[in-house]
């Protein structure tokens, strides 16, 4: 993986945990535990906008009231 974002040519992931807290892996890694897939692939600033698009509340659900 390249340290700087002009070079990286990863394919990534948007992932989402029970708590619907939102980040991007890398596709070739294994899954985290806790962590499942909400269907996005794509480079790092596609899967970055995608989150910014649906991740309209940061509160973790167990912080939600």
């Amino acid at each position: 993986m390249a340290w700087n974002d002009e070079e990286d040519t990863t394919i990534y992931q948007v992932m989402v945990n029970h708590e619907e807290r939102y980040s991007i892996w890398p596709e070739y890694k294994e899954i985290p535990n806790g962590w499942r897939t909400a269907g996005k692939i794509g480079n790092k600033q596609e899967c970055l906008d995608h989150i910014k698009d649906i991740w309209s509340d940061m509160r973790p659900l167990s912080r939600s009231w």
